[in-house]
């Protein structure tokens, strides 16, 4: 299978730090973000990625090169402006013919990507969307409503639902359901539902998914001490 990896973005909220280098080459115990991301697609069966990039993005191609030191094949999509995660995968110079993964090149993964690409196999879906169980503490006391009158009071509820981590595997059919500029959660998945696609849910029931989007949390994994924790690694590669 081949996979997109999506590294094109400014990442303003890393900064200062993204104002030398793109937010998927910042170093967490010594090696890019990314550089996690193509090694687990590698581990997972995937040989070829295609890169979308924009921002700073000679540095990028500057250290993967053509992938052969990774014992990958790398190409690389350029946007010269913000064109979204679906569309940025429209910039390629060349479209899969068979499903492929798209990726985030900013969060660290570690789950089971053959099983996910299996799952999307046997559904005849058009989209399979990895999914993980998260929970969000809510600072206030919840009344439920019933009519005009308080039915039940709930303090400080803890909400469980599934979040999407931005690791897809899709059909060569979505790009024709993808416009310039667009994005996979908010613009081409409702779409597809809305036509009555069939989107998959995969649930991350076992894995690590580490999304490094904020200063805070970059400043607590920059030194790979807790990610090396997740992964259950003795040493950073």
């Amino acid at each position: 299978m081949k996979a997109f990896v999506l590294a094109g973005g400014e990442g303003t909220r890393l900064r200062p730090y993204t104002y030398t280098n793109p937010k998927p080459m910042l170093l967490v115990g010594g090696k890019p973000i990314v550089q996690y991301v193509l090694e687990h697609l590698k581990e997972s069966g995937v040989k070829e990625a295609i890169l979308t990039v924009g921002y700073l993005h000679e540095k990028i191609s500057a250290y993967f090169g053509d992938g052969k030191k990774f014992g990958m094949k790398i190409s690389y999509a350029i946007e010269k402006e913000a064109l979204g995660t679906a569309g940025s995968i429209l910039a390629a110079k060349e479209r899969p013919n068979e499903p492929f993964f798209v990726v985030m090149g900013d969060a660290i993964m570690d789950f089971d990507l053959k099983s996910m690409a299996e799952m999307h196999k046997q559904s005849g879906a058009i989209a399979t969307v990895a999914l993980l169980k998260h929970k969000t503490k809510l600072h206030y006391g919840v009344a439920e409503i019933d009519g005009k009158y308080i039915s039940a009071f709930q303090e400080k509820p803890e909400l469980e639902h599934y979040i999407n981590t931005g690791v897809y595997i899709l059909s060569p059919e979505i790009f024709e359901h993808i416009k310039n500029k667009e994005d996979f959660a908010k613009n081409v998945f409702p779409r597809l539902l809305s036509a009555g696609k069939k989107i998959c849910a995969f649930k991350v029931d076992d894995g690590v998914w580490v999304d490094i989007g904020r200063l805070e949390e970059y400043e607590k994994l920059k030194d790979g001490k807790e990610i090396n924790r997740l992964l259950n690694l003795t040493e950073i590669k």
